[in-house]
C-alpha cells in the first residue's frame, strides 16, 4: 500500500491496458492521475499531459503510436524535473522511443523503455510482463509501482532494445496464430473434430500457452479484442522496417503481415488479431459480419 509520502503516479492512455493499470494502481491505494486524448469518466482525470506531470513523479504512458508518444512527452517537457521517471509502455518504432527519451533527458528527468507482454486478462490480474530498457538504478526506483501491475519485470538492455525485443516476440505470436488458423482449417476440411487438434497439441512440442489460449477462440469464432489486429499489424510493420534496415528478408512474417493487411481492409482491425483466421469459411472468403 502507498502513503502520502510515497510516489504519485500518472497514467496516460486509457485503452484496454492503460485503463486496467490505472485501476490496479487505485486498488493499491496509490495516488493515481490520468489523461486520455478522448475524455474518460475516470477519477483524477487531468486536463493535459502537462497537468499529469505537475502532480505525478512517475508517469506510465500507454499511447498507440510513436507520434503520440513524442507529442505527449513534448507536452510534459516543461513540467519534467529530476524527480520524474517517464515510462513508455507503448510498442513503437525504436526511433520514436529514443526521441522521447532525448526530450526527457534534456529536461533532466529519467526515462525507461518498457513495452509489455500480456493482454486484457493479464492487466486485470496485475500480471503483465514488462520488458525494461534503460538504467537499472532508475528501474529499481520505480519497481514497487510497476509490481502493482506486473507478474515479472525483465531488464533487457538499453533504451530501444526492449522495444526491439517486444517487436520480434510479436513476430512469433502473429505467425504462430496464422499457422494455427491454417492447421484448424485443414483439420476441419478433413472432417476431424477441431477439439482433437487441441488434444494433439497438448502432447506436441509445438503446443504452447499461446496455442492453448487461441485455439478455443478460433474454434468458437470469438474475436473479442485482447490485443487488436490493428496493433499487431502495426508491430509487424515495425519488424519489417527493422529487417529492411538490416537488408534481411522475413518471408514468414511478410506472408502473415499480408494476411493481416487484408483483414484490416475488411474492417476487422478493432477485433482480436486472431481474427485473421476468420477468413477461412466454407466459401473460402473472408466473412466480415
Amino acid at each position: 500500500m502507498f502513503s502520502e509520502n510515497q510516489h504519485k503516479v500518472g497514467v496516460i492512455g486509457l485503452g484496454i491496458i492503460g485503463s486496467r493499470v490505472a485501476k490496479k494502481l487505485r486498488e493499491a491505494d496509490c495516488h493515481t492521475y490520468v489523461w486520455n486524448r478522448s475524455p474518460k469518466t475516470e477519477p483524477n482525470f487531468m486536463g493535459s499531459p502537462a497537468e499529469v506531470a505537475q502532480v505525478a513523479d512517475i508517469v506510465q504512458i500507454f499511447v498507440r503510436n510513436g507520434d503520440d508518444l513524442v507529442e505527449v512527452v513534448g507536452k510534459m517537457k516543461d513540467q519534467i524535473t529530476s524527480r520524474h521517471v517517464i515510462i513508455n509502455h507503448a510498442t513503437v518504432a525504436p526511433e520514436a522511443t529514443r526521441a522521447a527519451a532525448a526530450i526527457v533527458d534534456e529536461a533532466q528527468g529519467s526515462f525507461l523503455d518498457m513495452p509489455f507482454t500480456g493482454s486484457k486478462v493479464a492487466a486485470e490480474k496485475g500480471a503483465l510482463v514488462y520488458y525494461a530498457g534503460g538504467d537499472i538504478s532508475v528501474l529499481d526506483r520505480v519497481r514497487p509501482v510497476l509490481e502493482i501491475s506486473a507478474r515479472e519485470i525483465l531488464h533487457l538492455g538499453d533504451i530501444g532494445e526492449a522495444t526491439i525485443l517486444k517487436i520480434v516476440t510479436n513476430m512469433i505470436t502473429a505467425s504462430t496464430v496464422e499457422v494455427l488458423a491454417e492447421a484448424l482449417t485443414l483439420t476441419r476440411a478433413n472432417g476431424i473434430d477441431p477439439e482433437k487438434l487441441g488434444e494433439a497439441l497438448q502432447h506436441n512440442a509445438c503446443g504452447s500457452p499461446l496455442t492453448a489460449m487461441k485455439l478455443p477462440t478460433l474454434i468458437a469464432g470469438d474475436y473479442e479484442p485482447h490485443f487488436s489486429l490493428d496493433n499487431m499489424f502495426k508491430d509487424a510493420q515495425f519488424a519489417l522496417d527493422l529487417a529492411k534496415s538490416q537488408n534481411l528478408d522475413l518471408p514468414a512474417l511478410s506472408t502473415t503481415a499480408n494476411v493481416m493487411f487484408k483483414s484490416t481492409q475488411a474492417g476487422c482491425g478493432d477485433k482480436d488479431f486472431s481474427v485473421i483466421g476468420k477468413r477461412f469459411s466454407a466459401s473460402g472468403e473472408l466473412n466480415t459480419e
